[in-house]
């Protein structure tokens, strides 16, 4: 192991750290925006959508994160309707084929934690807000979704981490993040070791703050539930 190594490249795996958050961060955030909604339908059994929901969900949890980024990095570009179309300068990029695949993937993973959580809600608190002449519209998005949303907090933290872990198949096409960066170290100066061992305590680090965080969120959000870990 040659540290030096390492931090004469230090730029190298800077860059690979910012791109590894961008892409983990802006996936999470489109997820959750896929996830509220559908989870919310899929908990009340919307009818003839709620299969639909149900469909993505399956395809995306059942199937690996790297087959996913084949299809469709390397699946649409198969078709020559899709080369001819206006979506062919974002599906020819592999970072928008990454962020759409991570992106599908997460909202897949949340919708089901938000489902799980809306329907382990008391009955109670909705009664109570319906009791106080609270609409249907009030009630879910002033009562159940936050109240859901906060008992969501554990099994999300798992999905953050999950997430950032899963980002490492990005440099499989050619993105340069944090492992990619690793193999690039590796490659350019015929090491074994220096680059994905940086790389695997980068990774380490990420998921000690991101753990630290959310310990942080349950500790303020869930108190009164006493659901603490």
């Amino acid at each position: 192991m040659n540290p030096d190594l390492v931090l004469q490249n230090w730029q190298l795996f800077a860059s690979g750290v910012w791109m590894t958050l961008q892409l983990t961060f802006l996936s999470l955030l489109i997820g959750f925006l896929i996830a509220l909604p559908f989870g919310i339908m899929r908990a009340r059994r919307v009818k003839y959508i709620s299969p639909l929901i149900n469909g993505y969900v399956y395809l995306f949890r059942g199937t690996p994160l790297l087959v996913q980024l084949y299809l469709i990095y390397y699946g649409f570009s198969q078709f020559e309707a899709v080369r001819e179309s206006i979506l062919w300068p974002i599906l020819r990029e592999a970072w928008w084929c990454a962020l759409i695949t991570f992106a599908l993937n997460s909202g897949a993973y949340a919708t089901e934690i938000i489902r799980g959580a809306i329907s382990t809600t008391p009955k109670g608190e909705t009664e109570a807000a319906t009791a106080l002449g609270m609409s249907p519209f009030q009630v879910t998005s002033l009562v159940l979704v936050p109240s859901a949303l906060r008992r969501a907090l554990p099994q999300y933290g798992n999905e953050v981490v999950f997430m950032l872990h899963g980002s490492a198949v990005a440099s499989i096409i050619t993105i340069q993040d944090i492992l990619g960066a690793g193999r690039t170290l590796n490659a350019k100066f015929y090491v074994a070791y220096e680059g994905f061992i940086t790389a695997a305590l980068l990774y380490m680090a990420i998921t000690f703050c991101l753990v630290g965080i959310f310990r942080q969120l349950e500790k303020r959000f869930l108190k009164h539930l006493d659901l603490k870990r």
